[in-house]
């Protein structure tokens, strides 16, 4: 019973079209937890991102900025956090863009009393890949933070 209240890796979802994307050499995790949250709202929690993350993207945004890589996101005229909506149905919500050193998407799925936060990555070159590597540690921990959250989880060992 557990395993319903915490934050598990579990497979894409079958309806997410982020299946349309996905190629042998891209990146691709699945982050669940029990809800009921539709996924906008879903999402508005995800990107309100804890002090610890912003602290994290501020840090990330001084590294990247000589790479001139985006540190907000484009211009566009419904965002979540800083990444542009490119899809969302009742279902799903799918956010990201493209930069220069890869493409990325994240899906915020929710079905079936679950909702789910995948992460979609498509390195362009050895530097997106390099990149990819780099922030893989604190992605998991950002991903993992940030369903906890839409759970309304407090437990520090699930957060």
């Amino acid at each position: 019973m557990r395993s319903l209240t915490r934050v598990i890796a579990s497979p894409l979802p079958a309806g997410s079209r982020l299946h349309e994307r996905i190629a042998p050499s891209d990146f691709l995790d699945c982050f669940s937890v029990a809800s009921k949250m539709p996924p906008r709202r879903a999402a508005e929690i995800i990107v309100d991102f804890p002090g610890w993350a912003r602290a994290l993207l501020r840090l990330r945004k001084i590294l990247t900025s000589p790479f001139g890589l985006s540190a907000d996101g484009p211009d566009a005229s419904d965002k979540m956090g800083m990444f542009p909506v490119e899809v969302e149905t009742s279902a799903e919500l799918i956010a990201g863009f493209n930069d220069r050193h890869l493409d990325f998407r994240i899906s915020v799925f929710s079905a079936e009393d679950r909702v789910s936060l995948a992460t979609w990555v498509h390195p362009h070159n050895v530097g997106g890949r390099l990149y990819l590597a780099a922030i893989m540690p604190f992605h998991v921990l950002v991903a993992r933070n940030a369903l906890a959250r839409v759970a309304g989880i407090t437990d520090p060992a699930i957060r």
